[in-house]
């Protein structure tokens, strides 16, 4: 048995997931990147082969994506996170034809056709406004967890308007508003609402076509596809595993590739 390998090298998290010959997910793993992206990418695979308890002999095509796609040095190929997300959406969901990424420092819209190739796309790469880095700033502002702040998020009942989504600037507005007497809670509904404005105007960018899936580590916090599907008007497709899309979408991409090499050689 051969094995296809996707390598997603993220600017906060690396993901590596296997695929057999089959297409079945087979292992996967999630790591901190850390300052050393060939060192991240080295052990995100040596974590899923021993889930798979099977060695790099059995590795047949390996591709690397993400922000560090370049330093998986084990990898035959790179190809770009755009590609990798929208083919990976597509296999969870093949109904997709609109994919929302958030990731920790940038988002993106990209629209997919039929087969989960990228038709066209809008991306938010100038700054960390609107990503994971602005939550988890918003979070630290406020003393809070990252992981806590969607759930608090749906308690609200008046949510504020942020007058900025820039990462820097996000934490004297929340001390204003908290020095105003302003709940957490509204605050962090005005965080992202503010967030799901700016990613659905880059979405109406490639234009936003069902079924749209969401993506991304980002995608794990409830308040924020709640504050993405009221700015939509939509229902969007959320995985439990949204995290490893683009890891999924390299190791099709391997699969491919493997068996179209397999082929050539019978």
């Amino acid at each position: 048995m051969r094995y296809a390998v996707g390598v997603d090298v993220g600017s906060t998290q690396t993901k590596a997931l296997l695929l057999d010959e089959s297409g079945t997910i087979v292992a996967r793993s999630l790591i901190d990147t850390g300052a050393y992206l060939v060192r991240a990418a080295e052990r995100s695979l040596e974590a899923a082969l021993a889930e798979a308890g099977v060695s790099r002999n059995d590795v047949g095509y390996a591709i690397g994506t993400g922000y560090g796609r370049f330093k998986v040095a084990f990898g035959d190929d790179q190809v770009t996170e755009i590609s990798c997300h929208a083919k990976g959406a597509w296999s969870l969901f093949p109904k997709t034809r609109t994919v929302i990424d958030i990731g920790g420092q940038d988002t993106k819209a990209i629209k997919v056709s039929d087969r989960g190739e990228v038709l066209d796309f809008a991306m938010n790469d100038k700054c960390a406004a609107g990503s994971g880095r602005f939550l988890s700033n918003s979070a630290e502002a406020l003393g809070l967890d990252v992981s806590e702040i969607g759930a608090r998020s749906l308690d609200a009942k008046t949510p504020v308007r942020l007058s900025t989504v820039c990462t820097i600037f996000v934490e004297t507005d929340i001390l204003s508003y908290l020095a105003s007497g302003k709940k957490t809670e509204d605050i962090l509904a005005g965080v992202h609402g503010a967030i799901g404005a700016r990613t659905i105007a880059l979405v109406r960018r490639v234009g936003a076509e069902p079924e749209i899936t969401f993506t991304g580590g980002v995608a794990r916090n409830v308040g924020m596809v709640r504050a993405v599907q009221e700015k939509l008007g939509l229902e969007v497709n959320v995985s439990p595993d949204s995290h490893y899309t683009g890891a999924l979408g390299a190791a099709v991409f391997a699969l491919e590739r493997m068996t179209a090499a397999a082929q050539v050689l019978a």
